[in-house]
């Protein structure tokens, strides 16, 4: 058992010394200079107006959605091909739903009208 593990625990290991190594050296050799103007929130290059806690519009939500809608779809559309054949009639059927499912999500956010361009 520890043979199989023993890749990933090495992967896990490689990776948490790179990343913390990084954090570390970063913070030793870098320069560090504290000014007034540095020390600022800092907002897409333009000087931060009105408060934070502002509401964001209700298309900025559906446009979230639209892009989980088509990961998901992605992410499920690969194994699910792999094995194609495998399923047969039952997995074309469970594919078929999980598809009309994800285009009633498409069909709500088309008519909510996330895709106009205004």
């Amino acid at each position: 058992m520890f043979e199989t593990y023993f890749p990933l625990a090495v992967m896990i290991i490689a990776a948490t010394i790179i990343g913390v190594g990084q954090v570390v050296l970063s913070h030793f050799l870098g320069r560090k200079s504290k000014s007034p103007k540095k020390l600022i929130p800092y907002e897409c290059g333009v000087d931060p107006v009105g408060s934070a806690h502002q509401r964001f519009p209700v298309k900025y939500y559906l446009i979230a959605m639209l892009f989980i809608i088509f990961d998901i779809e992605t992410v499920f559309l690969y194994p699910w091909a792999v094995i194609y054949k495998q399923l047969a009639l039952f997995g074309f059927i469970e594919m078929a739903i999980f598809m009309f499912i994800l285009f009633v999500g498409y069909v709500y956010i088309v008519k909510k009208g996330a895709l106009r361009w205004e």
